[in-house]
């Protein structure tokens, strides 16, 4: 079992996204409203001001989605609809995830206890 996290810099993006995962049988997303260090900066720090003009894109917010996954056909199913969605990881504004193994879960649904 691992978690998957995934820092979505596109919110207009988030249904899109979502949907795909309906379709492929992925359910039991969590959906945070999350802000980056830039934009932190950039917000709080006077110093930092000049970050906007390095930032192409200052959003107010990002959004951080996160789910365990139980199988490998899972995290391949996920992985590629998030590429499907949101294109190269490695371009500016698109995003970024990361997954992490569970040592130890309770309260999960079916669906993810197979």
């Amino acid at each position: 079992m691992e978690v998957l996290f995934l820092v979505l810099n596109q919110p207009e993006r988030l249904n899109e996204l979502m949907e795909g995962f309906l379709e492929d049988g992925i359910s039991g997303a969590t959906v945070l409203e999350s802000t980056g260090m830039g934009r932190t900066l950039c917000d709080t720090m006077p110093i930092f001001g000049g970050l906007r003009k390095i930032l192409q894109d200052c959003r107010p917010n990002n959004l951080t989605i996160f789910m365990v996954l139980n199988t490998e056909v899972q995290k391949d199913k996920v992985i590629q609809r998030i590429y499907q969605v949101l294109g190269d990881l490695n371009e500016p504004n698109t995003g970024m995830y990361f997954i992490m193994p569970v040592s130890a879960a309770s309260g999960l649904t079916d669906s993810l206890i197979e």
